[in-house]
């Protein structure tokens, strides 16, 4: 039979998967004799059999069964008895960390007699029906569905009543109160009592973890975090111990380092007489862990022990929940802690020095996705103006929006492309969807392990917390700062999550110290010397080259000063736009052989002198320059302006001007239906004269020129769209031809090699065969991904992109991660077939999917020799190349 429930003394981390993560670690720190109130697991294999047939698993509520009484022994007390109830609390607890499911159940067991039992046993009337009022509010709001608005309406007209600010200044009979209050409202919500039975209890709240997997909450956060969807959650059931018994009590959250700059030390938050989730709820402002020292010595040192245990043991930054029961020290949780990209790399390196984890581990934990936001710039501090308040800095970074006070608003705006700030009293759950979509998270209340700062750091969003100087109204839709300054919904703000400040307009923004460094090369000191620490170790281990698409020498310097190995993308056709349009409007327009050579031989030495300078900038390193690719109607003025110009004309009775007419003309004869698939690309080449000659003349004669004045040039031909193998032959025997003709006039051998862009499924099932006639194969993933799925980018997004990330036809934008089943598996077949064919092919890919973390790690997997992304990328794709050697043990990775 299946087995469904475990101990926790019957696990361990390693079974995360089906343990869950706050499962599996609960076992880890049992096994570790750690104080862990006992209790025990139901798999994710049982959530998965729920969720397949929508019933419960044969068995699984035997073994609940078995092993509730195993812990009712052991406490010597039963779930929900009258006299002295054993009460317990469920929580969901998937594999990996995951904001959206199903909240905390507490106080499980309670109903009208126990809660007499529990004020008997404990010799404390009003915690037992504060604890009763919790599992009420709990019960209905995330079993019973029942709107949590509600039993918040409720509780602040009871302290509005009794005059308190506080849950805790409320009497035993006020809570009373309360349980009524709440009972009566889940009557009226839902049509159904809240149930009594105990059993009936921790059946309903076992079942509604298991759907709340699918919730859609739940499902925005796996899509945002690429979490498949298929793993399930546990539920952990675990005796309940209390922070909430008075003022030698509570609950609290610790790191073992800061999670918002990754500096060694007791970060974290306490609150005396209250329970865990008012901690993290940011009901109450908490105070500083180390005021712990002071309130209860003993619980203190013995914190700091475990902590150091625990570290040592996950050898990383570890999150912890613990509980003091009338200063009895209990550790509720653990988990490797969410962090923000600069705690990151500092964590890394520290731990490295201090010789608990390898470079090779240290650069598994730091990721391209953290680095490209520690390159996002700064505010500049210098220019900052008073600020309108101060709070926790609990994620860093600058973000600068509109502020809304809920997340619907901040969701509505953010689909219409505006930058938003969510202001909130505090964060709950529902609050997901807008702080996805906000720039920026500032709250009232809370602090540095409130929910409004863990998922922030986790998304790596910008976030203030417990900013007490702002009073929100809602009901108004707007903010008042501690100096009366009134803040409307929709004025722009500006959030410094470094300093925790909140400052009126939009701040300016200077570089991140991170780019100075690339830019400078001024010496790293701090998260800049940790990053640089990174990245030397990536390029000692990566086998992956990393090369820039650059169109400028200014580009290409920028590309080299970032890391860069070459330029794997000159578009040439950026190289006729401005002024230089002009010529390119002579040679369509040309009606002669004459003027059209005419206008190219004008266009020759400005692109000889464009290739002259990209191949200083990267002497010694490739260039891949890329013949003219796009339609040529695109340099040609717009349609319908020259329609009405020469209607404009005629209808004040004058002569057009020739020359718009004759672009009109030439436009009319080049409109294409989807130019995309139309006259672009080789097949420019191989129908307007002199075209290709003229480029490779240019990058030839710069190559002359640069090898004259002592450099080292690597110029490569790039032939774009082939779809054909006759048609990279015939455009390589003209571009042979040109070559050996410059050579000869120049008296010195030019030699490039000539290779094509896969951009075209035909290309890539015919790999082959192209192979014959190209040196180097460079994989187009823009346009293969368009041409692959048979969309317009450009036409698309804007669409259905949203309607099919909702609906999870993408878990991504296949134009931000490869789609690996579909565009990864052309990929793969192009690469095996054309190395076949030419075992020594260079292969690499010049789409901005070169600069995506995860499409880098498919691009090593796939036996690419490098990757070419835009220069500000570079840095993103190094350290990507490195992790993805180490992943797959094909780089030198000795520590």
């Amino acid at each position: 039979m299946v087995r469904y429930v475990y101990d926790f003394a019957e696990g361990g981390r390693e079974l995360d998967g089906l343990l869950g993560g706050k499962g599996a670690n609960l076992a880890e720190m049992t096994r570790l004799g750690l104080p862990v109130p006992p209790g025990f697991v139901i798999t994710t294999e049982a959530c998965r059999a729920f969720l397949a047939t929508g019933a419960e698993p044969d068995g699984m509520f035997r073994d609940v069964s078995e092993h509730l009484s195993a812990l009712e022994e052991g406490a010597r007390r039963r779930l929900g008895h009258p006299d002295d109830p054993l009460l317990v609390s469920v929580r969901s607890g998937a594999r990996f960390s995951m904001p959206g499911m199903m909240e905390t159940v507490l106080d499980i067991g309670l109903n009208d007699a126990s809660v007499l039992g529990l004020a008997e046993a404990s010799g404390n009337e009003r915690f037992a029906w504060d604890s009763y009022r919790r599992l009420v509010q709990m019960f209905g709001s995330t079993v019973m569905s029942v709107d949590t608005a509600l039993f918040e309406r409720a509780l602040t007209t009871l302290k509005e009543d009794r005059g308190v600010r506080d849950d805790v200044h409320l009497g035993t009979e006020d809570l009373a109160e309360l349980v009524e209050a709440y009972r009566r409202l889940i009557h009226d919500e839902t049509g159904e009592g809240f149930p009594q039975s105990p059993a009936e209890q921790l059946r309903r709240a076992i079942l509604a973890v298991f759907r709340s997997w699918n919730g859609e909450r739940a499902r925005l956060y796996r899509r945002r975090e690429h979490i498949p969807d298929d793993l399930g959650t546990a539920v952990t059931v675990q005796r309940m111990v209390y922070g909430n018994l008075g003022s030698d009590s509570g609950s609290g959250v610790a790191f073992t380092r800061d999670p918002a700059t990754g500096r060694p030390g007791l970060y974290g938050d306490y609150l005396p007489d209250a329970q865990g989730e008012d901690v993290v709820a940011g009901i109450r402002n908490t105070v500083p862990l180390t005021d712990l020292q002071h309130l209860d010595p003993r619980s203190y040192r013995q914190l700091l022990e475990h902590m150091r245990t625990l570290e040592r043991h996950y050898r990383d930054l570890c999150d912890i929940e613990f509980t003091i029961e009338r200063g009895t020290l209990w550790i509720l949780q653990t988990r490797v802690g969410k962090r923000t990209a600069e705690a990151a790399f500092a964590i890394a390196a520290e731990l490295t020095d201090e010789g608990l984890i390898t470079q090779d581990e240290a650069l598994a934990r730091v990721g391209g996705d953290g680095l490209a936001r520690l390159m996002f710039p700064r505010f500049d501090t210098s220019a900052t103006p008073d600020a309108l308040a101060h709070g926790i800095p609990a994620s860093p970074g600058a973000a600068v929006g509109a502020a809304v006070l809920d997340s619907a608003e901040a969701v509505r705006r953010a689909a219409e492309g505006r930058q938003v700030i969510l202001v909130r009293q505090e964060t709950t759950p529902d609050d997901l969807p807008g702080m996805i979509a906000a720039q920026a998270v500032l709250t009232s209340r809370g602090g540095k392990t409130s929910h409004a700062a863990v998922v922030a750091r986790g998304m790596g969003k910008v976030c203030v917390c417990g900013a007490e100087e702002l009073t929100l109204d809602t009901g108004h839709r707007r903010f008042t700062t501690g100096d009366g300054t009134v803040v409307e919904e929709g004025a722009v703000i500006s959030v410094d999550g470094s300093a925790g400040a909140v400052y009126a307009g939009a701040v300016p923004l200077v570089d991140s110290p991170l780019m100075r460094h690339l830019e400078t090369g001024e010496q790293p000191a701090g998260t800049v010397r940790d990053v640089a620490r990174a990245l030397e170790r990536a390029d000692g281990v990566r086998r992956l080259e990393v090369r820039a698409n650059a169109d400028t020498p200014e580009d290409a310097a920028r590309a080299r000063r970032f890391g860069a190995q070459g330029i794997g993308l000159c578009r040439t056709e950026h190289m006729f736009l401005g002024d230089r349009r002009k010529l390119v409007e002579e040679m369509i327009l040309a009606r002669t052989d004459r003027e059209r050579e005419h206008a190219l031989d004008t266009l020759l030495p400005l692109q000889r002198q464009d290739f002259a300078g990209i191949l200083e900038a990267m002497d010694g390193l490739p260039v891949t320059i890329r013949l003219l690719d796009p339609p040529l109607h695109e340099f040609l003025p717009d349609r319908t302006d020259l329609a009405v110009r020469i209607a404009a004309a005629e209808a004040h009775g004058e002569q057009p001007d020739p020359h718009d007419t004759r672009l009109l003309d030439a436009v009319g004869r080049m409109h294409e239906a989807n130019p995309m698939l139309g006259l672009r690309g080789v097949r420019l080449g191989l129908v307007v004269p002199g075209l290709v000659a003229m480029q490779v003349r240019a990058v030839a004669e710069a190559v002359v020129e640069r090898t004259r004045a002592g450099g080292d040039p690597h110029a490569e031909i790039m032939v774009p769209l082939v779809g054909d193998v006759t048609e990279i032959r015939l455009v390589r025997g003209e571009v042979e031809g040109v070559l050996a003709a410059v050579g000869e006039e120049y008296g010195a051998p030019v030699r490039c090699p000539v290779g094509t862009m896969i951009e075209l499924p035909r290309a890539a099932l015919t790999a082959g065969r192209i192979a014959e006639e190209a040196d180097f194969f460079s994989f187009g993933t823009n346009d293969l991904t368009q041409t692959t799925w048979g969309f317009s980018r450009d036409d698309v997004e804007s669409a259905f992109f949203s309607a099919y990330l909702d609906k999870g036809v993408f878990d991504t934008s296949p134009f931000e991660t490869l789609d690996r089943s579909g565009v990864g598996r052309l990929v793969g077949i192009a690469v095996a077939e054309g190395r076949a064919t030419r075992p020594d092919l260079k292969i690499g890919v010049c789409g901005e999917h070169g600069g995506d973390p995860e499409s880098v790690h498919f691009f090593h997997a796939a036996g690419l020799d490098y990757v070419s992304c835009s220069p500000f990328r570079v840095p993103v794709a190094r350290l990507e190349a490195g992790r993805a050697a180490i992943v797959t043990g094909d780089g030198d990775t000795t520590a």
